[in-house]
């Protein structure tokens, strides 16, 4: 977990309890020397005035250490990935079998809670895909589903499916791969109505994803979105929305206000979807689907990430030039009831293999730092060079 971060509004408990503790002893020894005086004054003893030593507080005035580790306690820590495509079936598949696929980045995604929008069914060829034999247009993606083994291994407990390739080998190909991360213990979420409640170390976090497309919550239908935002806070203690949403490419890394399409598709307004969702009750947005980098900002406290790019492309999926090339892993600690704590910005990029690795050079960070600075000047969050995520008014 990242190192607790008390808001400037709100006094250290570790800090302002001891002087309390404090205070207590100080009035203890000046009532104790009081009445010693009084009481020779008035010749009630014949033995001179002795300082007594004040009792040690009793534990009701003071933390005992598993008070304070209950406090430290109160957050949890999560992590998000934008899209994930570990390669495609049955030429396009990574060497080795895909093993140690994620080792690249395992040490950056490690949180109490690790989520990835997993964009690809894991199912062999249900003989439904979505393009057509003689297509040049139409990209389709397909990974067999003993990848999700690789997804396990990375440290990843729930995968989001609300992407437009979650459904590229139809109904069978989706519940395939439904199939293939429940039987390495992995969770699921983004089929329509689906609300996904994980525990995570005693606090309920529910997480609901949304994309344009019907096989999914639709991130079109805001109403209807949060409708089923309210009825998750209800469900849980926290609740985070993973979402597929904004018009692809280079190109498409500003967040405007308004509608966004792509290829003749509506593929939302993101800001007012975002928004719309922590009104209705969510706590944390992760956002995917332009496959760049986009702009961070808060709202009401809670943090927004319109998008969090290309995190893996096996066999040559997903573009890596220019700016297809970057990725991030966000990483975040709330409190149970949404409180922000901490948050960090990791980093990422694809090798040549596709393969996500860190990115030492931070060109992630400072992408986000400039699309923030610029898309959301008041709202967008502080960054430091180590990628700390800062609320902005704090």
């Amino acid at each position: 977990m990242f190192p607790r971060v008390y808001p400037l509004d709100t006094p250290n408990k570790r800090t302002w309890r001891p002087a309390i503790v404090a205070g207590v002893a100080v009035a203890a020894l000046l009532g104790v020397a009081g009445a010693a005086v009084a009481a020779v004054a008035r010749g009630e003893t014949s033995q001179p005035a002795v300082w007594v030593a004040p009792t040690q507080s009793t534990p009701a005035e003071q933390e005992s250490p598993t008070q304070e580790a209950a406090e430290e306690e109160e957050a949890i820590s999560l992590s998000a990935t934008g899209d994930i495509v570990m390669g495609n079936a049955p030429s396009s598949l990574p060497s080795n079998g895909g093993k140690g696929f994620f080792d690249g980045v395992k040490r950056d995604l490690a949180a109490d809670l690790v989520m990835g929008n997993l964009e690809e069914p894991l199912t062999e060829d249900t003989g439904r895909s979505k393009c057509g034999p003689d297509s040049t247009g139409c990209h389709q993606f397909r990974a067999p589903p003993g990848y999700a083994k690789h997804l396990k291994d990375a440290g990843f407990q729930l995968l989001n499916q609300a992407n437009n390739h979650g459904n590229d080998y139809g109904a069978d190909g989706y519940k395939n791969t439904q199939d293939a991360l429940e039987k390495y213990g992995l969770k699921h979420t983004g089929a329509v109505d689906q609300i996904t409640v994980v525990d995570v170390k005693g606090i309920k976090v529910a997480v609901v994803g949304f994309s344009s497309y019907p096989w999914n919550n639709s991130l079109i239908d805001i109403e209807a979105g949060k409708k089923l935002i309210a009825k998750a806070a209800k469900q849980a203690d926290l609740v985070v929305v993973q979402v597929h949403m904004g018009a692809e490419g280079s190109g498409k890394t500003r967040v405007k206000p308004g509608t966004e399409m792509f290829l003749g598709e509506n593929r939302g307004d993101p800001v007012k979807f975002a928004r719309s969702m922590i009104d209705a009750g969510a706590d944390l947005i992760v956002g995917h689907g332009p496959h760049v980098l986009r702009a961070m900002e808060f709202y009401k406290g809670r943090l927004i990430a319109y998008s969090l790019g290309n995190f893996a492309g096996g066999g040559g999926t997903l573009r890596r030039d220019g700016p297809l090339g970057l990725g991030a892993v966000l990483k975040v600690e709330l409190t149970k009831d949404g409180t922000w704590v901490d948050g960090e910005v990791v980093s990422t990029s694809m090798n040549a293999a596709g393969k996500p690795i860190t990115d030492t050079d931070g060109d992630s960070l400072a992408m986000i730092k400039d699309l923030s600075n610029k898309d959301f000047p008041r709202t967008g969050p502080k960054f430091d060079n180590a990628g700390k995520i800062t609320p902005p008014d704090a």
